[in-house]
Protein backbone atom coordinates (compact mmCIF):
# COMPACT_ATOMS: atom_id res chain seq x y z
CA UNK A 1 0.00 0.00 0.00
CA UNK A 2 2.86 2.40 0.79
CA UNK A 3 4.32 1.69 -2.61
CA UNK A 4 1.07 2.68 -4.33
CA UNK A 5 0.80 5.86 -2.26
CA UNK A 6 4.39 6.78 -3.19
CA UNK A 7 3.22 7.29 -6.80
CA UNK A 8 1.09 10.25 -5.72
CA UNK A 9 2.95 13.55 -6.05
CA UNK A 10 1.77 16.96 -4.86
CA UNK A 11 3.69 18.99 -7.43
CA UNK A 12 2.11 17.37 -10.51
CA UNK A 13 -0.26 19.11 -12.92
CA UNK A 14 -3.04 16.74 -11.88
CA UNK A 15 -4.67 17.17 -8.49
CA UNK A 16 -4.23 14.72 -5.62
CA UNK A 17 -7.93 13.90 -5.80
CA UNK A 18 -7.63 12.87 -9.45
CA UNK A 19 -4.47 10.88 -8.78
CA UNK A 20 -6.25 8.97 -6.01
CA UNK A 21 -9.17 8.21 -8.33
CA UNK A 22 -6.80 6.92 -11.03
CA UNK A 23 -5.11 4.42 -8.72
CA UNK A 24 -8.34 3.72 -6.76
CA UNK A 25 -7.07 4.82 -3.36
CA UNK A 26 -8.99 6.86 -0.81
CA UNK A 27 -7.62 10.33 -0.17
CA UNK A 28 -7.61 9.69 3.55
CA UNK A 29 -4.90 7.03 3.12
CA UNK A 30 -2.67 9.64 1.47
CA UNK A 31 -3.01 12.12 4.31
CA UNK A 32 -2.97 9.60 7.18
CA UNK A 33 -0.02 9.83 9.57
CA UNK A 34 0.02 7.27 12.39
CA UNK A 35 0.26 8.61 15.92
CA UNK A 36 2.90 7.02 18.13
CA UNK A 37 2.40 5.89 21.70
CA UNK A 38 1.95 8.50 24.41
CA UNK A 39 4.62 9.12 27.04
CA UNK A 40 2.44 7.43 29.65
CA UNK A 41 2.14 4.31 27.50
CA UNK A 42 5.90 4.30 26.92
CA UNK A 43 6.48 4.48 30.68
CA UNK A 44 3.99 1.65 31.26
CA UNK A 45 5.65 -0.43 28.56
CA UNK A 46 9.07 0.13 30.13
CA UNK A 47 7.80 -0.95 33.56
CA UNK A 48 6.10 -4.02 32.11
CA UNK A 49 9.27 -4.94 30.22
CA UNK A 50 11.39 -4.74 33.39
CA UNK A 51 8.77 -6.70 35.35
CA UNK A 52 8.58 -9.34 32.61
CA UNK A 53 12.33 -9.99 32.91
CA UNK A 54 11.87 -10.87 36.59
CA UNK A 55 8.48 -12.62 36.27
CA UNK A 56 8.03 -14.11 32.77
CA UNK A 57 5.06 -16.21 33.92
CA UNK A 58 2.89 -13.19 34.72
CA UNK A 59 0.07 -12.58 32.28
CA UNK A 60 -2.23 -9.67 31.63
CA UNK A 61 -4.03 -9.67 34.98
CA UNK A 62 -0.83 -9.97 37.00
CA UNK A 63 0.68 -7.10 34.98
CA UNK A 64 -2.44 -5.05 35.65
CA UNK A 65 -2.12 -5.74 39.38
CA UNK A 66 1.59 -4.83 39.25
CA UNK A 67 0.83 -1.51 37.55
CA UNK A 68 -1.98 -0.82 40.03
CA UNK A 69 0.52 -1.21 42.89
CA UNK A 70 2.74 1.36 41.17
CA UNK A 71 -0.14 3.83 40.89
CA UNK A 72 -1.21 3.28 37.26
CA UNK A 73 -4.94 2.68 36.84
CA UNK A 74 -5.00 0.79 33.55
CA UNK A 75 -7.57 -1.40 31.87
CA UNK A 76 -6.79 -5.06 31.10
CA UNK A 77 -7.44 -4.35 27.41
CA UNK A 78 -4.79 -1.65 27.41
CA UNK A 79 -2.29 -3.93 29.13
CA UNK A 80 -3.03 -6.71 26.61
CA UNK A 81 -2.60 -4.32 23.66
CA UNK A 82 0.73 -3.01 24.96
CA UNK A 83 2.02 -6.51 25.71
CA UNK A 84 1.10 -7.60 22.19
CA UNK A 85 2.77 -4.52 20.74
CA UNK A 86 5.98 -5.37 22.63
CA UNK A 87 5.73 -9.02 21.62
CA UNK A 88 5.65 -10.29 25.22
CA UNK A 89 3.66 -13.35 26.20
CA UNK A 90 3.51 -15.16 29.51
CA UNK A 91 5.40 -18.42 29.71
CA UNK A 92 3.09 -21.27 30.59
CA UNK A 93 2.83 -24.99 29.78
CA UNK A 94 1.59 -25.52 26.24
CA UNK A 95 -0.67 -28.31 25.05
CA UNK A 96 0.66 -31.83 24.44
CA UNK A 97 4.22 -31.15 25.54
CA UNK A 98 4.16 -34.14 27.86
CA UNK A 99 3.61 -36.56 24.96
CA UNK A 100 7.21 -37.52 24.40
CA UNK A 101 6.47 -40.94 22.89
CA UNK A 102 5.89 -39.57 19.41
CA UNK A 103 8.77 -39.88 16.97
CA UNK A 104 8.67 -36.21 16.03
CA UNK A 105 9.69 -35.23 19.60
CA UNK A 106 12.56 -37.72 19.95
CA UNK A 107 15.91 -36.37 18.80
CA UNK A 108 19.13 -38.31 19.15
CA UNK A 109 21.91 -36.83 21.28
CA UNK A 110 24.72 -36.71 18.76
CA UNK A 111 27.50 -35.92 21.24
CA UNK A 112 26.88 -38.97 23.44
CA UNK A 113 30.13 -40.80 24.07
CA UNK A 114 32.18 -38.18 22.21
CA UNK A 115 35.21 -36.98 24.12
CA UNK A 116 35.69 -33.26 23.51
CA UNK A 117 39.38 -32.55 23.79
CA UNK A 118 40.33 -29.94 21.20
CA UNK A 119 39.03 -26.52 20.07
CA UNK A 120 36.33 -26.27 17.38
CA UNK A 121 35.21 -29.84 18.01
CA UNK A 122 31.77 -28.91 19.39
CA UNK A 123 29.73 -25.71 19.12
CA UNK A 124 26.72 -24.41 21.03
CA UNK A 125 24.15 -21.68 20.32
CA UNK A 126 22.89 -19.37 23.07
CA UNK A 127 19.83 -17.12 22.54
CA UNK A 128 19.84 -14.09 24.83
CA UNK A 129 17.28 -11.34 25.48
CA UNK A 130 18.83 -7.86 25.64
CA UNK A 131 16.50 -4.89 26.35
CA UNK A 132 17.46 -1.60 24.74
CA UNK A 133 17.03 1.91 26.16
CA UNK A 134 14.32 3.44 23.95
CA UNK A 135 13.27 0.37 21.94
CA UNK A 136 10.86 -1.67 24.01
CA UNK A 137 10.48 -4.66 21.76
CA UNK A 138 12.27 -7.93 22.48
CA UNK A 139 15.58 -8.27 20.75
CA UNK A 140 16.91 -11.78 20.32
CA UNK A 141 20.56 -12.15 19.59
CA UNK A 142 22.04 -15.48 18.72
CA UNK A 143 25.51 -15.95 20.10
CA UNK A 144 27.56 -18.84 18.80
CA UNK A 145 30.40 -19.83 21.03
CA UNK A 146 33.04 -22.50 21.01
CA UNK A 147 32.48 -25.11 23.69
CA UNK A 148 35.60 -26.47 25.30
CA UNK A 149 34.48 -28.61 28.21
CA UNK A 150 36.05 -31.69 29.62
CA UNK A 151 33.16 -34.13 29.59
CA UNK A 152 29.93 -32.84 28.06
CA UNK A 153 28.18 -29.93 26.36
Amino acid sequence: MKEIISYIAEDENISIRSQCELITVNRSTVYYEPIGESEENLAIMRLMDEHYLDHPTHGVLQMQDFLFLLGFLVNHKRVRRLLRKMGLMAIFPKRNLSKLGHAKYIRPYLLKGLKIGKPNQAWAVDITYIPKARILFPNLFSVVRNVHLTGYV
